[in-house]
């Protein structure tokens, strides 16, 4: 809204010794911008919409098929959850403030965030009523239903973003970027930059498969790991902070060839939408760190996890998504390992508990010796993605 504003009045505002407002036409700016108004909104908002939230008795009460962790657990009684919609609501309005609303890969990302808040959001309600089907208070959406709204979200992004590459006329924004492979080359007779020989084009089914793996996965993975005070929210913080930096690398002609990475037009706003994302969760952290006040509940972490997801599919980044969400993917494989062995062996046990961050609980690690402990990690994970953004 600012930045059309700014577009709207530009000559105005020159006229009257105003230019100064040209900083809202600079992505930089408005990045950095979207990172304090994320975090303002929700600090603003955060005691105001737990009070509403307590009022409507909308506290979790956490249930594990292990009875030392439910005794961890007990002091987490009746804290509020759904929290996600003041780290959702503040992200939507934070776009709205400062994006580029024309911007296409916009549009995308606030269809992922709102159609995934929307479904963790009912998952939420029907956790915390009895009022489904006689089920008990903790029974929400099936797996196999949240999973039908996540693949058919992903397969309609897929097919979009395929087709918007199309029209940018660069097979890039639909290649299979690795690491160690060369997006660019430099042309043997005029020495200039051209698509390497060796770039892997995707055919529409493979990438729209892809997209739909990429968008869900990341969607559940952080979800599983929502399961401790600012844990989630603290990760996803280091998660957009090394996304911003990609994304500037990407949306930018000259990084991306000097990098050897793909090169995808229009694509900067979304570090906007990524700096929001960072800001909200960066004020949910004042409120969700232990003890926390509220939890984000499925309303937040499905909808953080596919925003994630969305974008290391535009930027062609999926692979360095499972490195920066390195923790992430730790959590959710802990699961399938788990319930996998659990099945094969009938009854047996890899983990203590799964996901992995209650392994530890267990194991002697205080609650916010685990959080602080996955988000260094994480840290490291980032900076090691980065570092083979290089290694080509």
């Amino acid at each position: 809204m600012l930045y059309h504003l700014y577009n709207l009045l530009r000559d105005w505002l020159n006229e009257h010794g105003l230019g100064f407002f040209r900083v809202f036409s600079y992505t930089s700016f408005r990045i950095v911008c979207a990172l304090i108004v994320g975090f303002a909104i929700v600090l603003l908002l955060g005691k105001p919409t737990i009070r509403y939230l307590l009022k409507l008795k909308v506290g979790d009460n956490p249930e594990f098929h292990n009875k030392d962790l439910n005794e961890l657990m007990k002091k987490k009684s009746n804290v509020p959850t759904m929290g996600g919609v003041l780290i959702c609501g503040a992200i939507f309005a934070t776009t709205l403030l400062l994006a580029d609303l024309t911007n296409f890969y916009v549009h995308m990302a606030m269809l992922t965030l709102l159609w995934l808040a929307a479904v963790g959001g009912v998952d939420d309600v029907l956790k915390l009523t009895t009022a489904r089907r006689g089920l008990g208070a903790r029974d929400g959406l099936k797996s196999w239903e949240k999973l039908q709204f996540q693949l058919g979200l992903s397969v309609l992004l897929g097919l979009f973003i395929h087709h918007h590459g199309q029209d940018d006329a660069t097979q890039m924004a639909y290649s299979l970027n690795l690491p160690f492979m060369n997006s660019w080359q430099r042309d043997a007779l005029s020495g200039d930059w051209v698509p390497s020989d060796t770039l892997i084009v995707l055919a529409p089914w493979v990438f729209v498969a892809l997209t739909v793996l990429v968008i869900t996965g990341a969607s559940n993975a952080v979800n599983l790991t929502d399961g401790m005070d600012g844990l989630a929210s603290g990760i996803v913080i280091i998660n957009s902070i090394a996304f911003i930096i990609l994304i500037a690398i990407a949306s930018t002609e000259s990084y991306a060839k000097e990098l050897l990475v793909p090169f995808i037009p229009h694509a900067e706003e979304l570090a906007v939408v990524c700096a929001a994302m960072g800001g909200a969760c960066l004020g949910f952290l004042w409120f969700n760190c232990a003890p926390a006040q509220v939890f984000m509940g499925d309303t937040g972490s499905l909808a953080l996890g596919g925003l994630l997801g969305f974008i290391a599919v535009v930027i062609r980044q999926e692979f360095l998504l499972m490195v920066i969400g390195g923790i992430f993917v730790f959590e959710a494989v802990s699961v399938i390992l788990q319930v996998g062995y659990f099945k094969l062996t009938k009854g047996k046990r890899i983990f203590r508990c799964a996901p992995v961050h209650h392994h530890f609980q267990l194991g002697g690690w205080t609650e916010t010796q685990v959080v602080v402990r996955f988000w260094l990690l994480s840290g490291l994970f980032a900076a090691v993605a980065l570092a083979l953004i290089k290694l080509r």
